[in-house]
Parts: structure tokens; C-alpha cells; sequence
């Protein structure tokens, strides 16, 4: 809904469809939506920054070596990988233009399994079945392992006597 406000805002010719009165409301619930939902403060900010950047540094070949060799059956040409990354960044482009949530990791796994079925090489069954059920579980994993922290910090913060 935030994204949508601002490009009848910004659009003229979406403009033509409301009354000013109207351009007005949406205008406001849209600064009201940005403060309440775009607020993330610099320390959350600097330490999922680090946190992406130590992790990478640490597990970058695991990753390099699994979306090079182990999605295929054959290893990754350069045509392959110009392929998949061309269509990756197709489509992060457009859901960026959109205003939808996508993972990036998602996008250029499967741009590189596109790429590897369109060679003929064809895939690691084993590979893309522990891809997909890693991708199913990572929604209610971390909500659960959310919920639990915030349950066991909550319990902390009563023991304490917040």
C-alpha cells in the first residue's frame, strides 16, 4: 500500500482521477505509513550490515561452489552465467519497480538452474530439493525461533521487573 501511495502521488496522470482534496489524504497516509513502517534505526542498520558481510567473508566459497557447480550437472559457463545474471537482474529490477519483495538468492539460484536445463546440462535433483526445502522452511523457522526469542526476552524483562 506504501509504494502505491506514492506513485498515484507522483503520477499525473493518476492525478487526473482524484479530486486535490483526495491527492491530499493519500499524500498524508502516505507520510503517515513511511513513520511508522520505514523506521529502522542506524544500529539495526550497521549490525545486519556486518552480520551479511562477516557471514559472506566466512561462508563465500560453500555458496560460490554451490550455485557454480552443484545446481547443474555440468559446471557453469560464462554464457550460462552471463544468462542468469541478465535475468536476475531483470527481474530485481522489475519487482524493485513494482514494490515487491523478492530474494535475490532465490532470483540468481534459479536464473542459474534456467540457464543449466536451457544448456541441456540438466540439474542435481539432490541440489535443488535441498534449495527448495531450505526456501519452504525459512518462513516458519524464523518465526518460530522470533517468537521464541522474543518470548524468552519478554520473560527476562518480567524477571527483571520491566
Amino acid at each position: 500500500m506504501l509504494d502505491t501511495t506514492k506513485l498515484i502521488a507522483a503520477d499525473k496522470a493518476a492525478q487526473g482521477r482524484f479530486t486535490a482534496q483526495e491527492i491530499t489524504t493519500l499524500k498524508s497516509y502516505d507520510s503517515g505509513l513511511e513513520q511508522g513502517t520505514r523506521y529502522i534505526p542506524t544500529w539495526v542498520k550497521v549490525t545486519v550490515a556486518l552480520a551479511l558481510g562477516l557471514g559472506t567473508m566466512v561462508g563465500w566459497k560453500r555458496i560460490v561452489v554451490t550455485v557454480g557447480e552443484r545446481i547443474g550437472k555440468t559446471h557453469l559457463t560464462y554464457g550460462m552465467g552471463a544468462s542468469a545474471e541478465l535475468v536476475a537482474a531483470s527481474t530485481i529490477l522489475l519487482a524493485v519497480n513494482f514494490g515487491m519483495p523478492v530474494s535475490t538468492t532465490h532470483i540468481l539460484s534459479s536464473g542459474v538452474a534456467g540457464a543449466s536445463v536451457a544448456n541441456g546440462a540438466g540439474l542435481q535433483r539432490r541440489t535443488v530439493m535441498n534449495m527448495a526445502l531450505a526456501w519452504v522452511m525459512t518462513l516458519p523457522v524464523a518465526m518460530l525461533l522470533s517468537g521464541g526469542l522474543y518470548w524468552l526476552l519478554l520473560m527476562l524483562a518480567h524477571t527483571l521487573g520491566y
